[in-house]
């Protein structure tokens, strides 16, 4: 009861609060940082490897990571953003390591080319989202990587500008860049239609959450 009083409590504290807090010993609070940030951190990760499983693997291959390079987090960055930039390291990493990746084409105005993927339904996305929100689920995984997960970070994430060139060290202005080519490869009327639905996509929540969080604990033998 105590350890639930003191999590309820850490809920007020900012993430800067609580790393300290961690790195003083108190480990069982890094669960408080992962609740805060499986949602954005599933996002990125799925942008990236666009697949729901092995994104699951990246958030808890970022977690273990990030946790045991605490000390180097010096706070001159936003944690949420040292933390998603260890996130897209650790799916980039993995993507690298596919051997039947086929590269990317372009088109004759030497745009990338947008490629047709096929995903299975997941459940509780299904059942989460609304139809909209669906169809841009699927408009967002069929861009190329480097417009996909920029659009995922400032339009779904709801990232500013330079929170996004941060996690992934690019410049703002290549941000703007690529969310203004990202958009129009996903043709323009299809945000507009979707507005406010588009919060309710790619949900990481409930059990899948839990799972997450249980399964670094466990790693990390907090």
């Amino acid at each position: 009861m105590a350890a639930i009083g003191i999590l309820e409590k850490a809920g007020a504290w900012t993430d800067e609060e609580i790393v300290e807090r961690v790195k003083g010993g108190e480990t069982a609070l890094y669960e408080i940082l992962m609740r805060r940030y499986n949602q954005r951190l599933y996002r990125v990760a799925v942008s990236i490897v666009r697949d729901g499983a092995e994104a699951e693997d990246v958030m808890q291959d970022a977690y273990v990571r990030a946790y045991g390079h605490l000390e180097q987090f010096a706070g001159r960055a936003p944690f949420s953003a040292w933390l998603t930039r260890i996130a897209v390291n650790e799916a980039l990493a993995r993507v690298r390591l596919r051997s039947h990746d086929a590269p990317l084409e372009e088109t004759e105005e030497g745009e990338v080319a947008m490629r047709t993927i096929e995903t299975a339904p997941d459940p509780e996305q299904t059942a989460a989202s609304a139809e909209t929100a669906e169809l841009l689920e699927a408009a967002v995984l069929e861009l190329p990587e480097q417009y996909r997960t920029v659009v995922m970070l400032r339009d779904v994430e709801e990232m500013s500008t330079k929170q996004t060139a941060d996690a992934l060290e690019l410049s703002e202005d290549n941000v703007k860049v690529r969310l203004h080519r990202g958009h129009a490869i996903m043709r323009s009327w299809l945000l507009a239609r979707v507005g406010a639905s588009g919060k309710k996509a790619f949900p990481f929540m409930g059990e899948r959450c839990d799972r997450v969080v249980r399964c670094v604990m466990e790693r990390l033998q907090v």
